[in-house]
C-alpha cells in the first residue's frame, strides 16, 4: 500500500509535544514501512523536517487548499482572531482595505481579494504560514446543542416512562438543576446554552452551521484530490501530539495554532479507525500561573512546562488514525488490523482481560 502521513498534525510546538511525535514517526517507520511493507508518502508544513527516508507527496494539503478554498469556502481567509484581528494576516497584507465582518475593515495592500485568490490558487501567491490543515478546523460554535440535548433527554424520559419509570429530567433546566459542574465556567456555559430560544444566527455574524457545511465540502474534496494524485491508498496520523492530562492539572497553553487531529474526521465526515500505537514514559506537565488579563482581572493560567516527569511503566498512550476517502473504508480496515496485529501494542486493561488468542 501507498499510506499517506498527515506532518501537519506532527509539528512540534513545545517540549510536550516532543515525545509522543518522536515515538510515533518511529512506529511509524519501523511498523508501516520495514515490517509491512507500505511505502510511506509525508505531506510537508511549516515546522515539520523532510525526513529524507520518506517520500514527499508530489501536491500537499497546502496546494490542495490553494486551489479548492476559494471555489468552495472563501469566508475562511476573513476570519479573525478573538482579539479582532485577522487570523492569516499574510492575506490581509496583501489586499485592500475589505470588510472581514460586519463594521470591521482589515487589509493593507493593493490586491483586490478575488485577485490575491486567484494568484494564490495558480501557485503565484503563496499559502499564508499559518493556513494548513490543521489551523481550519477551528469552526464556530452553532446554537444546535441547546436543540439537540433537549430532544436528548425528551427521548431519554420518554424511554423511561415506556418501561415504567419516571424520569423528571426531561428538560434542559433540569438538567442544569441536577448536574455538578467541574467548573463556574463550565456551570455558566451550560445556563447560557438553556437561554437560548432561537436557533438563528443573527445577520452578519458566523453561522456555525453552514461553516461545518462548507467545511465537510472542503476536506472531503481536499482529502481526495491529495489522495488521487499521489496514488495514495489510504492516510494516517497521529491522535494527539499531546498525552492525557495531568486530573485537575493545568492545561496545556496555546502555542503555534496547535491542534489535535481528532476534530477531523467529525469535521470531514469521513470513518477514522484509531489504533493504539505505544506508551511514552517521559512528559511535561503544565503548571499553573497566575496572571492578569486585559481587563486587570486575575486568573490563572497554564503554563509550558520544561522539566520532564518520569511515568512508570506502562506510561501515557498515543494512538495512530488510519482513513481514506469516502467509500474505500474497507482498505483503513484492513491496513489498521494489519498494524494492530504487527504491532501488538495494544495491552488489554487490567480489569478486562485479553481477548481470546491474545497474551
Amino acid at each position: 500500500m501507498r499510506i499517506g502521513i498527515v506532518r501537519e498534525f506532527m509539528v512540534k510546538h513545545a517540549k510536550a509535544d516532543e515525545p509522543i511525535v518522536d515515538a510515533v514517526a518511529a512506529e511509524m517507520k519501523e511498523i508501516l514501512g520495514k515490517r509491512l511493507g507500505a511505502t510511506l508518502v509525508e505531506s510537508m508544513t511549516h515546522g515539520w523536517p523532510d525526513d529524507p527516508d520518506v517520500e514527499n507527496m508530489k501536491v500537499s494539503f497546502d496546494r490542495a487548499l490553494a486551489e479548492l478554498t476559494p471555489m468552495l469556502y472563501p469566508d475562511l481567509l476573513y476570519r479573525l482572531t478573538p482579539a479582532g484581528e485577522p487570523q492569516f494576516p499574510a492575506f490581509a497584507a496583501k489586499i485592500e482595505p475589505t470588510e472581514f465582518a460586519k463594521g470591521v475593515k482589515k487589509g493593507s495592500g493593493t490586491l483586490q481579494p478575488v485577485d490575491w485568490m486567484l494568484r494564490w490558487a495558480e501557485g503565484l501567491e503563496p499559502t499564508p504560514p499559518n493556513l494548513n490543515l490543521r489551523t481550519i478546523l477551528g469552526l464556530e460554535l452553532s446554537k444546535n446543542n441547546r436543540f439537540h440535548m433537549s430532544q436528548y433527554v425528551m427521548r431519554r424520559a420518554a424511554d423511561w416512562k415506556a418501561r415504567g419509570f419516571t424520569e423528571t429530567l426531561d428538560t434542559f433546566d433540569a438538567l442544569n438543576a441536577r448536574s455538578k459542574f467541574f467548573s463556574e465556567s463550565s456551570r455558566a456555559a451550560f445556563l447560557n446554552w438553556a437561554a437560548i430560544n432561537d436557533l438563528r444566527v443573527p445577520a452578519g455574524e458566523r453561522n456555525g452551521v453552514a461553516e461545518q457545511i462548507q467545511l465537510r465540502e472542503l476536506l472531503r474534496r481536499v482529502i481526495v484530490k491529495v489522495m488521487q494524485d499521489n496514488k495514495l491508498d489510504l492516510i494516517i496520523n497521529v491522535h494527539s501530539a499531546l498525552p492525557p492530562a495531568l486530573i485537575g492539572g493545568a492545561g496545556e497553553p496555546p502555542a503555534g495554532n496547535r491542534s489535535v487531529s481528532y476534530a477531523l474526521g467529525p469535521d470531514a465526515g469521513i470513518t477514522e479507525f484509531l489504533i493504539p500505537a505505544g506508551f511514552v514514559r517521559t512528559v511535561y506537565d503544565p503548571t499553573f500561573e497566575l496572571t492578569t488579563d486585559a481587563k486587570g482581572r486575575k486568573l490563572y493560567r497554564g503554563r509550558a512546562s520544561m522539566t520532564p516527569t518520569a511515568l512508570p511503566a506502562p506510561g501515557l498512550p498515543f494512538s495512530i488514525s488510519f482513513w481514506t476517502e469516502p467509500g474505500m473504508e474497507h482498505l483503513s480496515l484492513k491496513a489498521a488490523s494489519a498494524y494492530q496485529a504487527a504491532s501488538a501494542r495494544r495491552v488489554s486493561p487490567p480489569e478486562f482481560g485479553p481477548l481470546p488468542g491474545e497474551p
